[in-house]
């Protein structure tokens, strides 16, 4: 079966850059949502523990109990808010306050501009007092920037939006809470200094998705992504190569077949148009549900070793290459 390779220096390297900017690793909170964005959670927690990073951000209490031994403090994005010592849950609408249980550790999610997910500004006080009502204890108060990773003054009226919704929380009377809208691209732009909290997802991965002039840390990838070969075959020219015989020999060539097909994660969608790997080997017809073709002999083919790049070519962002890999792929840590 096609695997991955996980290069520990890589992602040592890069949750270095952003706690050199930072100026601690206490603030940095790696996200580790979508099986570490394709990485692989457990493998993926190991490693920032072993950096020395003690808070990690989840999807959901399914990913949290994997990962509870690696770190102190972990932050869940979705379900509803239960008494859990390690884990505070996010409250992303008023309707998740009336569901949370009594002694549960939230954190507030304001929409301060990106309307998918928080409270409106103009239920702040409203969402504070049912949570004082309802008996949770009120660990932070956040929010997500919309356009930090685009060439936009957006970030800045986000940012004083949540200004303006820390002042207002602090006049309500909640002290010693943490406020924290830093996501990774927010990370990349501005100053990370004196932050309570900084989400750090997939920066940490080795990717920087913004316009070049915000190119400011040197970011490694972490994952590449191999095949290994099945058969080889000789083909005439004129044969016809997958289904539908899309692929059409243009000369006498050798080619084989690897593990590696969209069962796995590995998109179709690019059968139009060839897919070229990492070793600048374009794929021939049509992507399998198993398989993919390949003008080649060698046991084992890097497909993939640049997620950024890998998307650029079937117009996709990084994010999605690594998220949809399967988690049965095996990830082998180098």
């Amino acid at each position: 079966m096609a695997f991955i390779k996980i290069n520990k220096q890589n992602f040592f390297h890069n949750l270095n850059q952003f706690a050199l900017k930072s100026g601690s690793k206490k603030n940095i909170a790696i996200v580790l949502k979508d099986n570490a964005y394709g990485h692989g959670l457990e493998l993926m927690a190991q490693l920032a523990q072993e950096f020395g990073l003690t808070q990690a951000v989840v999807r959901n209490h399914v990913e949290a109990k994997i990962i509870k031994p690696y770190f102190n403090q972990i932050l869940i994005l979705g379900d509803e808010a239960f008494v859990d010592k390690q884990c505070s849950f996010t409250l992303n609408s008023l309707k998740d306050i009336v569901k949370a249980k009594q002694g549960a550790t939230v954190e507030l999610k304001v929409d301060t501009g990106m309307h998918r997910n928080g409270v409106a500004m103009s239920e702040l006080e409203t969402a504070l007092k049912h949570i004082q009502e309802k008996g949770l204890i009120l660990k932070g108060v956040m929010t997500h920037n919309r356009s930090a990773d685009e060439l936009s003054s957006e970030l800045f009226w986000q940012t004083k939006n949540f200004n303006e919704v820390k002042q207002r929380v602090t006049a309500f009377g909640f002290t010693d809470i943490r406020f924290h809208a830093y996501n990774s691209a927010s990370a990349l732009r501005l100053t990370c200094s004196n932050k309570d909290l900084i989400r750090l997802g997939i920066g940490a991965y080795g990717y920087n998705e913004l316009p070049d002039v915000y190119k400011t840390l040197e970011l490694k990838p972490v994952l590449s992504l191999w095949a290994k070969k099945v058969a080889t075959r000789k083909l005439k020219k004129g044969e016809r190569v997958g289904y539908g015989g899309q692929f059409i020999a243009p000369k006498n060539m050798t080619i084989s077949t690897y593990d590696l097909g969209y069962g796995d994660g590995w998109m179709r969608s690019n059968s139009m148009k060839p897919f070229v790997t990492a070793e600048g080997l374009p794929m021939l017809g049509r992507v399998s549900m198993d398989y993919i073709i390949l003008e080649s002999e060698k046991e084992e083919v890097c497909i993939m070793n640049d997620a950024l790049s890998a998307g650029r070519q079937v117009q996709t962002i990084s994010y999605e290459i690594l998220t949809q890999l399967h988690t049965d792929i095996e990830r082998v840590l180098i």
